[in-house]
């Protein structure tokens, strides 16, 4: 694109086109992903928040996670449901940077809090004694705290760069939002600095938080094999089974995206992966938290026992209407 302004250029996102006999069903597979999603995590936040069994380090972390989920689909996903229902596949140069921005900010805190979470649950395995005294309020909100702000930092180090890059025609993302990989792809010349920089830093934010969660889940082997007790072993597994679940699911595939080589999959490989921890991941998260934690499947089942008993106090009360003699 040489001197132009940049700023004044349109990309094309290729979304799902290719699979044009499925339009109907992806867009109501997707819209029905995106609304199970906000449905579940805000659901969770809910019940974290009025339910004081529940005010503990685990779950002021789950409350944070899901909030960082819904922020994470929001990002992606009501553009592409826009592009599906309008056939409208431009996206402005300001707008495609700053969902870049976002969904990788969101994804290196989501990489960070998930580091966290397994520090918090090896705490609380390995020094139980202590576990308190070291997760304390204040404790959890600096580590959430953290989370966030390196997330957001570290994410502008890949987009400036990529930023800087000029773009040359056509402007055809093969992808439906906004990554690095298909942006350097529309690069006028070769981008070997960028691309590098770019991988180590998704690399790093990826592998350093991959390498914490293995070390507290290796600590907390070691501890759960000194019980001696089956039950306790199953109790002690139990409370960090979600997330090691979550964890195996959300970084599998980013680490295929962000740590591998530049051509070593079919662009429509990433764009399929991209789903898993883009979309789906997020849907999962509620349900593998929910379904799988009896603390939070009793709350849910008191906070719908009391719906329904003021719903028939609503009932009662209701006066009946005057019959005219």
């Amino acid at each position: 694109m040489g001197e132009m302004n940049q700023s004044h250029v349109e990309f094309l996102l290729e979304g799902f086109f290719h699979l044009d006999q499925y339009q109907v069903c992806l867009f109501l597979l997707f819209l029905t992903a995106y609304l199970l999603t906000l449905t579940g995590n805000m659901l969770i936040i809910l019940i974290v928040h009025y339910y004081d069994q529940l005010h503990s380090p685990m779950y002021f972390f789950i409350t944070i996670l899901s909030i960082l989920e819904i922020w994470y689909i929001s990002t992606t996903v009501p553009k592409l449901l826009t592009v599906m229902v309008t056939n409208d596949t431009r996206i402005s140069f300001q707008w495609c940077f700053a969902q870049l921005y976002l969904f990788h900010s969101l994804g290196i805190t989501e990489c960070n809090l998930l580091a966290v979470m397994a520090f918090d649950r090896c705490m609380a395995i390995c020094n139980p004694l202590r576990y308190t005294t070291i997760m304390s309020v204040k404790m959890c909100r600096r580590l959430a705290s953290v989370c966030w702000c390196c997330g957001f930092m570290m994410a502008c180090i890949p987009i400036t760069l990529t930023a800087r890059v000029s773009f040359c025609g056509p402007y055809h993302l093969k992808h439906y939002f906004c990554d690095l990989a298909p942006l350097l792809r529309l690069a006028c010349i070769e981008t070997p600095l960028t691309e590098s920089v770019n991988r180590f830093v998704g690399g790093f934010a990826t592998l350093f938080n991959l390498l914490i969660v293995i070390i507290m889940y290796l600590s907390i082997i070691a501890a759960i094999i000194k019980i001696k007790s089956n039950t306790g072993r199953s109790k002690a597994f139990s409370t960090c089974s979600s997330h090691l679940i979550v964890v195996t699911l959300f970084y599998s595939s980013s680490c295929i995206v962000y740590a591998s080589p530049k051509g070593s999959r079919p662009a429509v490989y990433d764009k399929m992966l991209a789903l898993v921890y883009a979309m789906f991941t997020p849907l999962f998260n509620p349900i593998i938290y929910s379904f799988r934690n009896k603390a939070v499947k009793e709350a849910m089942k008191n906070g719908i026992q009391r719906f329904q008993s003021e719903m028939r106090c609503i009932k009662v009360q209701v006066p009946k209407p005057l019959t005219l003699k």
